[in-house]
């Protein structure tokens, strides 16, 4: 799959759950926030599309149930170096 779609497949499944994707500029690599009621993922616009996805999974990673993942989600966060499973225990502590 390239880039651009991995790209486009995370901002579809992060947007499905519930949070807005915003591209900022700024000296951070970005994560996810929630101002008042709305969920948001930060990302660096500035970043190579290989951060930005990066980014994206990991916030994905960590807000979703490991079992509740696509095929193709899983394999993107697991392509980025992260463990959907750690991430999500990381979230929810004592669970």
């Amino acid at each position: 799959m390239k880039k651009e779609a991995k790209l486009k497949l995370l901002e579809k499944e992060i947007t499905a759950l519930g949070y807005r994707v915003r591209y900022e500029k700024g000296n951070f690599l970005g994560g996810e926030c929630r101002v008042k009621e709305n969920h948001i993922v930060i990302v660096n616009r500035f970043l190579p599309i290989e951060g930005k996805i990066y980014t994206i999974a990991r916030v994905a990673a960590s807000v979703c149930d490991p079992k509740m993942l696509s095929r193709d989600l899983r394999t993107i966060i697991e392509e980025s170096g992260l463990s959907p499973e750690r991430l999500h225990q990381e979230r929810l502590p004592g669970i």
